[in-house]
């Protein structure tokens, strides 16, 4: 089962991490889009930067260890599938037309400025399904709200948020309404 496989590269990074001062596990960087489940990934890709020179965004970029991985602070991803006719290697598939690309979601941070008390609505302006709506809050700015199932996992929001309160979760990493 691919989803279930060993997760031998994060250990790696976690412990290039430690050496370097910083003692946190950190989840693997974003895949490009269609990108097979972690370790999979990393068994097929050969690095040979085929889907970095495809992604007309320019947000595919070198991470850690020199896979390719997702900067949605550079832009969003159009979801076009250059990458995926690029990818010799087998690590990034497609199999359907309708076929998600991946099971990322926007998650807004406690670092928004709308939660703070100040009026932005950056975000819902960036986000190209209108999933980030903003819902008046009596005696105060509206606040943003996230329809999951509209996030495409784009990423347009994450750029232009001036407080960088937005990331790309798993949507399995999601905070459930008794966490919140």
């Amino acid at each position: 089962d691919l989803v279930n496989a060993s997760d031998t590269p994060r250990v790696a990074a976690a412990r290039r991490g430690f050496l370097r001062g910083r003692v946190h596990r950190s989840e693997a960087a974003p895949r490009p889009p269609w990108a097979l489940a972690e370790a999979a990934f990393i068994e097929r890709c050969t690095r040979c930067d085929h889907c970095i020179d495809a992604c007309p965004s320019a947000i595919i970029v070198r991470m850690d260890g020199g896979f390719p991985g997702i900067d949605f602070t550079r832009g969003e991803c159009s979801l076009c599938g250059d990458c995926v006719a690029r990818c010799e290697a087998g690590a990034l598939v497609r199999r359907a037309a309708g076929d998600r690309p991946w099971d990322l979601v926007a998650a807004i941070g406690a670092a928004c400025l709308a939660t703070r008390g100040v009026e932005c609505r950056v975000c819902g302006e960036s986000c190209p399904t209108g999933a980030i709506r903003f819902r008046p809050q009596p005696g105060g700015v509206a606040r943003p709200q996230l329809d999951a199932l509209e996030c495409t996992g784009c990423g347009a929001c994450v750029g232009p948020c001036p407080a960088r309160a937005i990331s790309m979760l798993s949507e399995s990493r999601l905070p459930t309404e008794k966490e919140t």
